[in-house]
């Protein structure tokens, strides 16, 4: 067995180091974040609360799952998330096989217009006026239909689908398969890797974006969580984020709940459900998306 160097040992401790100190220094921000979220607000309000919680109690979470208002934004955001990815990979996807068709008139001046878009915008006055015209103002599908198409999207699955063998798609036209049918029964089951990777992704922005709604939602009823998460961590007073009058008022009377500790709770119960999905789709993740990317 060949003997490392003493000056190879030392650059691998170093590198260890590194990565450790990298490491910590990534997770203690969200370390720190459940810890609060657990600790008493008045007590976290004296500082010094860091790895532990010094004064334990549930008592942040209670609040946060007993108002009506955060609950019901929650159920828009699993809403949003699950209707809006499985619609938008499922149009994508059909986008993307249509454009692997070689007798599509103008495919590719079609890809042409695709990738314009991807550089070029109207910005967001013109697309304020677009989604009014359409009716989507305070309406659900304003997160759903503008997100239907994802270009970046369209060409990786453009690409895996071409890299598929061809006689795959010979022998169902013989066996009398239509082209629907070949889509669903071939294509789609063969494009697992891909489909859970760009899901994952296509849920992660649905259900952290705050953006859209603040823009096109005047609606609190419609209002997803992430959306009354910035209203918590922007406003001074537990009041204006939007909680219904009773809770707040309950939360007045407590001396153990503050607005950074209610904030601190409502972001673990917006983050951990998104992080507790990685680890089912991460072992796609490199096969999907270079198989994507890469063969051409």
């Amino acid at each position: 067995m060949k003997r490392i160097a003493f000056s190879d040992q030392m650059m691998l401790v170093m590198i260890y180091v590194f990565l450790v100190l990298l490491t910590l220094s990534t997770l203690y921000p969200f370390w720190n974040a459940l810890v609060v979220s657990f600790n008493a607000g008045l007590d976290t309000a004296k500082g010094g609360v860091t790895v532990w919680p010094r004064v334990f109690t549930l008592e942040n979470y209670k609040t946060v799952m007993n108002d009506s208002k955060l609950l019901n934004a929650f159920m828009i955001s699993i809403y949003r998330t699950v209707i809006g990815t499985i619609s938008a990979i499922f149009c994508t996807a059909l986008l993307a096989y249509g454009m692997t068709r070689s007798y599509l008139m103008g495919r590719k001046f079609y890809m042409l217009v695709f990738v314009f878009t991807m550089y070029f915008g109207g910005g967001l006055i013109p697309t304020y006026l677009v989604i009014r015209s359409l009716g989507l103002m305070d309406n659900f599908l304003v997160f759903i239909i503008p997100a239907l198409i994802s270009v970046w999207n369209m060409i990786i699955f453009r690409t895996f689908f071409k890299g598929l063998p061809a006689g795959l798609e010979e022998s169902a036209q013989i066996d009398g398969c239509s082209t629907w049918g070949i889509f669903f029964r071939i294509i789609l089951p063969l494009s697992g890797p891909v489909i859970a990777t760009l899901g994952l992704f296509t849920a992660i922005a649905h259900w952290n974006d705050w953006f859209v709604p603040s823009i096109y939602i005047s609606n609190v009823d419609l209002l997803p969580v992430q959306t009354i998460l910035r209203r918590l961590l922007n406003a001074n007073i537990v009041d204006l984020a939007g909680l219904d009058s009773g809770v707040v008022n309950k939360i007045q009377g407590m001396q153990q709940i503050t607005s950074k500790s209610l904030t601190t709770a409502t972001m673990m119960v917006v983050t951990l459900p998104i992080i507790a999905v990685y680890p089912f789709v991460q072992k796609y993740f490199v096969k999907g998306v270079l198989i994507g990317s890469l063969k051409e």
